[in-house]
């Protein structure tokens, strides 16, 4: 009997607020985004993805509008480039409560957040959703927040079988931690949850990010122009992998994809202008500012400008790297490049029928060696709405795209690895064995 052929996984990639991969949204006047203040935006994306059986949904988020272009934020704010920002965490429990197996992969930075918050944070919004959640880790992987996941043992919450102890104390323990960046002295403040610690995720492409999600991830969002610059960052993080001790196929990666699709080539291509048509240069620059400290606004908005490509000390280097690289093929003014980064960034667009755009999909997952894909949108319900009613039927009849969860009712870890009662962390984690009290 032949095995069954590889399962790919989608996400829902979007922010709790305007301007995720695209930059328009006051231009169109039917575009949701509008309504992204209000809990109804939220549990409406949540049901419509768990009807197209998607993996997650992930949001992306910062703490500060971008401020590289030209100095301050103001092109930021003209373009609607990510601003007005909600916090992500507290929309989990409504889209929860309206969905049995949807997923959520919820960023949350240990600049900003102090180990003891994030880790009663994640903790509580993995016990409410039953298992259901994932940490986009920023900055790097906190080892204090890691430690306090671990604060209790198994059995410490005995109120249901021992009503004289409601837990038992000797089963919860201090955790101290003095790093060179952050002290911690304290208990976890929850009993643990389902998975005990979210699955971990990590964006990030550069050496220094292929060695921390090789250590530390159990999923990575990438973005690649090529096919084959994503099976080379594929190659290299998995052989990392392996040298240190782990299984390098246990490790997901997903990488960035922006589809069009209509139900003719002419129709996806009307699409596209229109949301070209309302796309801001000026969102698009001050996010590329953003992600790389590189402030292009020095330059002639329509001159073709050649590329430093310097390495910042912040920022996101392999988007530098892939725009140096870009660069080689053709040449860029910063009008053009402000409206390709307020269209869906520097990764695949796919432009056409269903059959088309799953071409695509099929080629980047099989020759790519990638587990899925993070899509964004270029109208908001229109892409979200085509992706399942129109691309999901196309992948499931080609075999590659499951028709139901691999867990349902399961945890995140359980439908992302596809294996039914391991809700923890592997053992070949650095922090897998520590999560086993009381084996």
């Amino acid at each position: 009997m032949a095995a069954p052929r590889k399962q790919m996984q989608l996400n829902f990639f979007d922010t709790a607020c305007t301007g995720c991969e695209t930059d328009k949204h006051q231009r169109d006047p039917n575009d949701n985004s509008r309504g992204k203040d209000r809990l109804g935006y939220y549990t409406w994306l949540a049901k419509i993805a768990e009807k197209g059986k998607i993996s997650s949904l992930f949001f992306a988020d910062v703490y500060s509008p971008h401020e590289v272009y030209g100095g301050n934020g103001d092109a930021s704010y003209r373009g609607g480039s990510q601003i007005g920002r909600m916090d992500p965490t507290i929309l989990v429990s409504a889209m929860a409560a309206v969905t049995k197996n949807l997923c959520f992969g919820i960023t949350g930075s240990t600049s900003y957040i102090p180990a003891y918050m994030l880790t009663r944070m994640w903790s509580t919004m993995d016990h409410v959703t039953e298992g259901r959640i994932g940490w986009n880790i920023v900055t790097s992987y906190s080892k204090p927040a890691a430690k306090a996941f671990e604060s209790w043992e198994d059995g410490a919450q005995l109120w249901q079988a021992e009503p004289e102890m409601a837990y038992d104390p000797s089963k919860v323990h201090r955790i101290e931690f003095n790093g060179k960046y952050q002290k911690f002295s304290g208990y976890g403040q929850l009993h643990p949850s389902p998975q005990r610690t979210p699955v971990l995720f990590q964006a990030g492409s550069s050496p220094a990010g292929i060695k921390f999600s090789a250590k530390n991830a159990e999923a990575v969002f990438t973005s690649h122009p090529t096919i084959e610059r994503l099976r080379s960052f594929v190659d290299k993080l998995r052989t990392e992998a392996k040298a240190n001790g782990r299984d390098p196929q246990s490790i997901k990666v997903f990488t960035a994809i922006l589809p069009i699709i209509g139900r003719t080539e002419e129709e996806a291509q009307a699409k596209l202008k229109k949301g070209l048509e309302n796309t801001s240069w000026q969102g698009g620059l001050a996010r590329f500012g953003g992600f790389t400290g590189v402030d292009l606004a020095k330059y002639p908005l329509d001159e073709e400008f050649d590329f430093e490509g310097k390495k910042y000390e912040v920022g996101i280097h392999s988007l530098v790297e892939t725009f140096k690289y870009l660069s080689d093929i053709e040449r860029w003014t910063p009008r053009k490049l402000g409206i390709a980064m307020a269209s869906g960034g520097l990764s695949a667009m796919p432009v056409g029928t269903p059959e088309q755009v799953a071409d695509v999909f099929e080629k980047w997952f099989v020759e790519g060696e990638c587990d899925g894909f993070n899509m964004s949108y270029m109208s908001n319900p229109g892409s979200w709405e085509d992706v399942v009613e129109l691309l999901v039927p196309e992948l499931q009849k080609r075999g590659i795209y499951w028709t139901d969860y691999a867990v349902p009712g399961g945890t995140f870890r359980e439908n992302m690895q596809g294996k039914p009662g391991h809700p923890l962390l592997p053992d070949d984690h650095p922090d897998g064995i520590r999560e086993r009290w009381n084996p």
